[in-house]
């Protein structure tokens, strides 16, 4: 008798697992996701910080009138007007049934007013529905560009400048010569009571200038400098704390290896800081630079004590203040004169930020 066959019971289908997600992707998007936000935070920050210099700019072109005007809008703007027959009407934002339209107000009613259209003039007079006192005057823009033309006469500008660049130039110059080579000296010799006397320098700080104030102006005042730009720039000649701690920090992390090599080669100390230092050096140098000249440019408080008896050799900072004063019911033409002041050291910056940025890391290291 055959056997009966053998049925084996079929395989159960296995089921296969959907991949995993990979997790490099999922921690790309969350860094895309945090870019994004810090981005957006950063831009958020950016805009409220450059709003005062956004307002400064639209206020400078405006008329006396426009800035006065609570009710124009922030950009330089002036009520718009229409002239027909021969007369001139104000413009005003008219709500109606297709949308809100800019017709002009002939003649004023109660209930009622009439109107022109500026478009279609040709259409002549039409009745309109509704208290004309609640409507909005339109405007359009109007930038004042003359103001700027006016500052620049009013304030004698080429003359304030002229001594403010003379003031920045000289004692920029002066500051960063004389920091650079006091810093060499602390970051590269060895002498008694360095450190100490660097504490000392670095001590001073901290030290209020109101309390040298009174000592420091009787001291000029012996000596004759009073009423002259002297007091200012010949002080820059002998350094500064802040300076020469910025550049001894740099001078520091320059490996003294090229020192070496420089001194096998027969040069003295005075040739290395020259060919071998300043070179490597350049960075700090700018940042130091621009500290000196941006302090120098808008320095108020030194030319109003030291040139008080003398008016006509003002920096622009003084200038300005005293065309605040004359002119304090014209804030168009203060805030021109204001950005005016403003070009040079924004063009200065702007073409020196990267070397400004190195000299900040401060890190000598090629």
């Amino acid at each position: 008798m055959a056997a009966a066959p053998v049925t084996r019971p079929s395989a159960a289908p296995v089921a296969v697992p959907a991949p995993a997600p990979q997790r490099g992707e999922g921690m790309m998007a969350r860094n895309a996701v945090m870019r994004a936000a810090i981005t957006s935070l950063v831009l958020v920050i950016l805009l409220l910080y450059l709003m005062p210099l956004g307002y400064s700019i639209a206020t400078s072109l405006k008329s006396k009138e426009q800035a006065s005007d609570v009710n124009a809008p922030i950009l330089p703007s002036a009520p718009e007007r229409f002239e027909f027959e021969g007369r001139t009407y104000d413009v005003y934002r008219v709500p109606t049934d297709e949308g809100e339209q800019r017709w002009a107000l002939v003649t004023p009613g109660r209930n009622s007013s009439m109107f022109v259209d500026p478009d279609d003039p040709g259409a002549g007079l039409f009745e309109w529905e509704g208290r004309w006192r609640t409507l909005t005057p339109a405007y359009r823009l109007a930038f004042q560009w003359n103001n700027y033309q006016r500052a620049y006469e009013f304030i004698d500008f080429l003359r304030l400048l002229g001594y403010t660049l003379m003031y920045a130039g000289i004692t920029t110059v002066a500051a960063t010569t004389s920091a650079a080579i006091v810093a060499y000296g602390f970051a590269r010799f060895k002498f008694p009571f360095r450190n100490v006397l660097f504490i000392v320098l670095i001590s001073t700080i901290i030290l209020p200038p109101q309390v040298t104030l009174v000592p420091t102006y009787a001291f000029f005042f012996q000596l004759g400098w009073v009423g002259t730009w002297l007091p200012l720039i010949v002080p820059q000649f002998f350094s500064n704390a802040y300076n020469v701690f910025l550049l001894r920090q740099y001078f520091m992390t320059i490996p003294t290896a090229m020192e070496e090599a420089a001194r096998i080669d027969g040069a003295g100390p005075i040739r290395t800081f020259v060919s071998v230092i300043l070179p490597q050096a350049v960075p700090a140098l700018i940042a130091v630079s621009l500290f000196h000249f941006f302090f120098a440019w808008n320095d108020f408080f030194g030319p109003l004590i030291y040139l008080a008896g003398n008016a006509d050799i003002n920096p622009l900072a003084v200038g300005l203040f005293r065309f605040n004063g004359l002119y304090s019911s014209e804030p168009q033409l203060i805030q021109a004169a204001s950005i005016l002041t403003m070009i040079i050291p924004l063009l200065v910056f702007f073409f020196a930020q990267r070397f400004f940025m190195q000299g900040i890391v401060l890190t000598g290291d090629k």
